[in-house]
């Protein structure tokens, strides 16, 4: 009795496939198409390393201090280097006063989508994210005071 049921279902389940065969074939196809993405978003959202042989970088915030009757002299070899433009260095040195976009844009006489273009060139070219970051970027490698 148990051999006729076993046989049974399995005829049911043999069925089942045969009548539903495409719509299975297409949840297999899309399992792994889904798996596919998945492995490749994070193979292409992974951040870029750098790797050096051979030799250790170690990245250490140095605090310089200097006289308070020396003027502040800005490294241009390091501005070049980033190749920074002198409208830049002035949207930088007014972010670093703490003006807004508009405040910059009002007092430069240009557009807000002109400071705006001016900060993510700044952004790109020191390699960070945000304003606060542009600015101790800048402040290390001596460009603003």
């Amino acid at each position: 009795m148990a051999a006729i049921l076993l046989l049974l279902q399995w005829m049911k389940i043999k069925l089942l496939i045969i009548d539903h065969s495409t719509e299975i074939y297409i949840t297999g196809i899309a399992v792994i198409f889904t798996f596919i993405g998945i492995w490749l978003a994070k193979k292409l959202t992974r951040p870029k390393t750098e790797v050096i042989k051979e030799m250790v970088v170690v990245e250490k915030e140095v605090t310089v201090y200097r006289p308070a009757h020396e003027p502040f002299l800005p490294d241009t070899e390091m501005i070049a280097r980033l190749g920074i433009s002198q409208r830049e260095m002035e949207v930088l040195q007014l972010v670093a006063s703490g003006a807004t976009n508009q405040e910059i844009a009002d007092q430069l006489f240009v557009s807000l989508n002109t400071i705006k273009t001016h900060t993510s060139r700044l952004f790109e070219k020191l390699d960070v994210q945000r304003r606060t970051q542009a600015i101790e970027k800048a402040k290390r490698l001596n460009i603003i005071p």
